[in-house]
């Protein structure tokens, strides 16, 4: 609740900074000169609560929407030794992440991978791939889970969606903004929306909605890393090393859902500024890296 509360704490400061920014340089005033009778604060309001509704819906709903979009079977009652060892495995790492013990289910992908999904550490879900059991050895999904592990207790899923509802209340701002601005100055429309409002938003949304996934995309690549470097402490460098290996020989297998790739330990290959995942070649080296110093 704290990372939430800062993250909120932070948007909002940011919205008040820019309106502040806004009066003190003039800009609303240059506006309302050329006939923009735009009311900043509350547009600032308006695109931070549609900003935010989509992410934090998506977040309060992600476990449901994981357990059916890939089918997860939620292992209430292991059926097997293996489902044993997964439940018992994870939550012992839990244990030691300090996090309350999440929910561990399969579910049926050709492809080695796992995910984390939740709305906090303490009711997260941890999920593995059938590819994963088959392909990996036990010490090898031991780290894959302890990475797992260590996106619930680094509250990644909540500061992605957090991150997103942030840029999502930027684009939709400014993209407002540019398009009463060709209302106003360019088709001189002096009061309500014309064609042109909607057309320029419409646009700049789109053109910002791309950079605003290159920073969102950004962020995801990072906290990779920081998840690796948990898998390491909680499983082992050298297990988690083995793991990400074995992940690099298997890049060409079917990928997961679009939906689901940004909470898999790996995306397979796409291009650098849009992946969620940094390529697996760099993930080792920085593992292997850390045992030098």
């Amino acid at each position: 609740m704290l990372r939430i509360g800062l993250y909120l704490a932070a948007n909002f400061a940011i919205l008040a900074v820019l309106s502040v920014a806004f009066r003190l340089f003039g800009i609303d005033s240059l506006l309302a000169a050329n006939g923009v009778d735009l009311n900043l604060t509350a547009l600032l309001v308006f695109a931070a609560v549609l900003g935010f509704a989509g992410s934090l819906i998506s977040l309060f709903m992600s476990k449901s929407m994981a357990k059916a979009a890939m089918r997860v079977h939620v292992i209430a009652t292991p059926r097997s030794a293996t489902e044993r060892w997964l439940v018992e495995t994870v939550h012992a790492q839990a244990d030691r992440a300090g996090i309350g013990r999440p929910e561990v289910g399969i579910f049926d992908h050709p492809s080695p991978n796992a995910f984390a999904t939740g709305w906090n550490s303490d009711d997260a879900l941890i999920a593995v791939s059938t590819g994963l059991l088959h392909h990996m050895n036990r010490g090898e999904v031991e780290a894959v889970l302890a990475h797992e592990v260590s996106h619930a207790a680094n509250g990644d899923m909540v500061t992605l969606a957090l991150i997103q509802g942030v840029v999502n209340t930027f684009v939709i701002f400014l993209s407002r903004i540019a398009g009463l601005l060709f209302d106003r100055l360019i088709l001189r429309i002096e009061r309500g929306y014309g064609p042109g409002f909607w057309f320029v938003s419409l646009i700049m949304e789109m053109i910002l909605g791309v950079l605003a996934m290159m920073i969102v995309m950004w962020f995801s690549r990072w906290r990779e890393f920081r998840a690796d470097a948990g898998g390491a402490t909680l499983a082992g460098r050298h297990k988690m090393i083995a793991a990400l290996e074995r992940l690099k020989r298997a890049q060409n297998a079917p990928p997961l859902p679009e939906e689901m790739r940004a909470f898999a330990i790996s995306a397979g290959r796409v291009q650098a500024l849009f992946a969620s995942h940094p390529p697996l070649e760099k993930r080792i080296a920085a593992l292997k890296q850390v045992g030098r110093t």
